[in-house]
Order: C-alpha cells, then sequence, then structure tokens
C-alpha cells in the first residue's frame, strides 16, 4: 500500500473544509437532521468536525505523547449562539487553518500520539483528509445536495484506510461488532468502474475467524460491489444505500449487508 504525500493530505484537508463552509453558508437550515447520523443536525455535524481539526491539530503541534482531552484545544467549543451561519463557516474555516498549519509544519515523520498506535503526523494527516471526505457526504446529504465526486486517488486511500480500521478494531476491540465479520471461506469485491488501470482501484476483502484480510486487485469474490468510485467508497462506508443508480451487486448480497452493518469505528 502506497500512502499520498504529506503535502497532498493537506491540501485535501484545505478542500474539503473549503465544501463544508460551502455547505454551512449556503441557506440550508443547520437544524436539519442529518441522515446518516441522524442523532446530529447539521450543525452538531459541522461542530463535530471542527472540533476533531482542533484537537488533531493540538495533538500535531504539541507532539503529544499521550492522548489529549478535547476541550484543552484552544477553540474547540466553537462559537457560543446556535444557528449562525456566520459565525459557523468562520470557526470551521480557522479550524482547517489550525491543523493544516500544524501538519504542514511538522511534516510526516514527526511524532504524534494517536489512538492507532500510529504515532506520527502523517496519521493524522490521512485520517483528517479522510473524515473530512466522509463527513462532507453527510453535509452534503443532510442539505439536499448532491454528493460531490471525491479525487480517485483519495477516494481508493480513503477506502484503503477503513479496511485498515476495521482490522485494527478486529484487534484490541473484542467487544465490538465489526468482530461479527467472520465468514471463513467469503470474500468481498470492491470495483470501481471510473478509473484507470494504474489505480488499481480493486478490492478483495476476505473474512476468516481471524479477522479480515484485504489486498488491491481483481479476484473473484463471494459478492461484488461495482460502480463509480466516490458511490462505492460511500456505500461501503455507509452513507450511500446499495440501491444507488450506477451501482451493481453481484453475488451474495446479505454478505455485503453484513459488512454495512458490523463495519464500525467501534
Amino acid at each position: 500500500m502506497t500512502l499520498l504525500a504529506h503535502d497532498r493530505y493537506c491540501d485535501e484537508i484545505v478542500h474539503q473544509v473549503s465544501r463544508m463552509r460551502a455547505v454551512v453558508t449556503s441557506g440550508v437550515d443547520l437544524s436539519a437532521t442529518v441522515p446518516t447520523c441522524p442523532d446530529w443536525t447539521l450543525e452538531d455535524l459541522v461542530r463535530h468536525v471542527g472540533r476533531a481539526l482542533r484537537w488533531t491539530g493540538l495533538i500535531v503541534a504539541t507532539r503529544a505523547e499521550e492522548d489529549v482531552p478535547v476541550d484543552r484545544a484552544p477553540g474547540a467549543e466553537g462559537p457560543a449562539a446556535s444557528g449562525d451561519a456566520a459565525a459557523l463557516d468562520a470557526w470551521l474555516a480557522e479550524s482547517g487553518e489550525v491543523v493544516v498549519g500544524a501538519l504542514r509544519e511538522a511534516g510526516p515523520d514527526a511524532r504524534a500520539w494517536s489512538w492507532a498506535g500510529i504515532d506520527t503526523a502523517g496519521f493524522w494527516a490521512r485520517r483528517m483528509t479522510h473524515e473530512l471526505v466522509v463527513h462532507g457526504a453527510d453535509a452534503a446529504l443532510a442539505a439536499g445536495r448532491p454528493v460531490r465526486t471525491v479525487a480517485p486517488e483519495v477516494a481508493a486511500d480513503a477506502i484503503d484506510e477503513w479496511l485498515d480500521i476495521v482490522r485494527f478494531v478486529q484487534r484490541v476491540l473484542p467487544g465490538a461488532a465489526a468482530n461479527e465479520l467472520r465468514a471463513p471461506g467469503s470474500s468481498l469485491h470492491l470495483h470501481a468502474t471510473d478509473t484507470p488501470a494504474e489505480l488499481n482501484a480493486e478490492w478483495l476483502v476476505e473474512l476468516p475467524d481471524e479477522g479480515i484480510t484485504w489486498r488491491r486487485g481483481h479476484e473473484k469474490a463471494t459478492v461484488a460491489l461495482r460502480g463509480p468510485l466516490t458511490d462505492v467508497l460511500l456505500v461501503f462506508y455507509g452513507r450511500l444505500p446499495l440501491d444507488t443508480p450506477g451501482l451493481d451487486v453481484l453475488g451474495d448480497r446479505k454478505l455485503l449487508e453484513l459488512w454495512l452493518d458490523k463495519a464500525t469505528f467501534g
């Protein structure tokens, strides 16, 4: 697996923050429910993202050796008033600047604690990129706006990272739902239909008793999900339904539904 360049992640964070800000300032109702995170309003979602960016910025800037409470991050509380789109937008913009500034200054190899045991600023550049990609889709769905296409190299890397996260959860959280993803002899194939061959945007995910394994490549599987890469990513992350137009499910649909039900952060 080849990661993207550190500056590429930083550039994508800037881009994704800009996309989310465009939703915030579009005149949308900030109290609208996020359909993919139904416990949150759109404003809750934006505040969650901004706090995550500021928390990450603090971890990276201070070269933290251990977890840091979110409330120690300057400005993490966000605007005092709710429903103020202009204030929320300004705060989100500043949150993006905080994390990108810290990441660029640190470089990918600087030490910075992480929950995954990959204690580098590079881990956080990648994690915040994909946090924004997925929550950007959540924001668009809450606003009733089309979900925008994600750059293919970013979308492919987001699938790689998600598979690594599910495998990590299985390893360290024995009570997590992801541990029910055990079906020896069964496999899932993801196949993007709109990317150049050199990107190799295909995955085989196997579900043995000892935990999932995965690799890039075109191989037969128990079930296959085929379609545009951004849609494949967002379905695999539970952000779009399996019956999204342009997607095909071939084979054992129930196995794919099991993945979507059990693959979580914990």
